[in-house]
């Protein structure tokens, strides 16, 4: 099999998501393969044999005729998987080490600033009030992570290490070193009825859109040090229902969360996420892509393929991740 040319196709509008870097990246990895950044209407689309792409619009995809695989430079594949047109061919997820430990970073970070009172803290500066409260011990807090993937398994661990109480649901069963883990909708119940703190790092697939609604707030563990329940939403906008997490908020289902994603992106500057006491706030970057890393992954993905290799984290389209 021939080197084929790889075309990127990048929509961002931050400076992570410069199209320009990213392509700077990959024709520093690419040896002499070709490298093109679209669009480019100098280019004959039969000579594109391989995509990497983050967020292309529905159908820019299927005017290649001879694409062989599909890279996508982001974790999240459901917007992809949501284009009729794309072309029926591998569609490769993003897994690298440096994604997973930057996801268990953050992960970490906002479970330690719920856990050590941070709102409270940052909110007694602003008002020069020194007023130290009891601090419970990382063993009194339950930590649920819903999604046991290489994201979820990795955060778990860390947390764990921490000395935190951590369980994990997931679909199908799994099993990770000192995790109780939980599986399918019968155990779904039980495991939040457990949870403190409940972590997102869920695919978006239509069994999994606005999961994270009122129903499941009301089921989380309502008798530890923290009071409410906390939630942390590092996986897709697309799983939370807004509406009931600002009403949960309000009404004390919800003691506070840290939201990362959101249903429309960039937030509106007239969301009342913004400005809610009880928000943390990140611009999606829990975990951003790393454009050194993500090239040589996919750079090596495309030759090992084309000397006649497997392709590795191939999206199941029926599971839609």
């Amino acid at each position: 099999m021939n080197k084929g040319m790889l075309a990127l196709l990048v929509h961002g509008r931050t400076e992570n998501w410069s199209p320009e870097r990213w392509k700077s990246r990959f024709v520093d990895v690419c040896g002499n393969r070709r490298v093109v950044l679209l669009p480019d209407p100098t280019l004959d689309p039969a000579d594109v044999h391989y995509a990497a792409v983050w967020k292309p619009g529905h159908g820019e995809l299927a005017s290649f005729p001879n694409l062989r695989v599909i890279f996508n430079l982001g974790a999240g594949v459901d917007a992809l998987m949501a284009d009729s047109s794309l072309p029926k061919v591998p569609l490769v997820r993003v897994a690298v080490d440096d994604l997973t430990h930057r996801m268990t970073e953050y992960v970490v970070l906002h479970v330690l600033m719920h856990h050590r009172q941070e709102l409270y803290l940052r909110n007694s500066q602003r008002e020069k009030r020194w007023r130290p409260r009891y601090q419970w011990p990382a063993r009194a807090i339950s930590v649920g992570i819903l999604g046991l993937g290489t994201l979820g398994s990795d955060a778990a661990g860390a947390l764990t290490r921490l000395g935190f109480r951590v369980s994990g649901w997931s679909r199908s069963p799994k099993h990770v070193d000192g995790i109780e883990c939980f599986h399918g909708q019968a155990q779904l119940e039980p495991f939040l009825r457990r949870t403190d703190i409940l972590v997102c790092l869920l695919p978006l697939t239509p069994d999994t859109r606005h999961i994270l609604d009122r129903d499941m707030f009301a089921k989380l563990h309502r008798d530890s040090p923290m009071g409410a329940p906390v939630l942390i939403n590092a996986g897709r906008g697309g799983l939370q229902n807004e509406a009931d997490i600002l009403t949960c908020l309000d009404d004390g289902t919800l003691g506070a969360v840290s939201l990362d994603v959101f249903a429309a992106e960039p937030l509106p500057a007239d969301s009342p996420f913004w400005t809610h006491p009880k928000v943390v706030l990140t611009p999606h970057n829990a975990a951003d892509t790393d454009p050194d890393a993500i090239s040589k992954y996919v750079a090596a993905q495309i030759d090992r393929f084309e000397a006649g290799g497997a392709l590795e984290n191939v999206v199941d389209p029926a599971r839609g991740y």
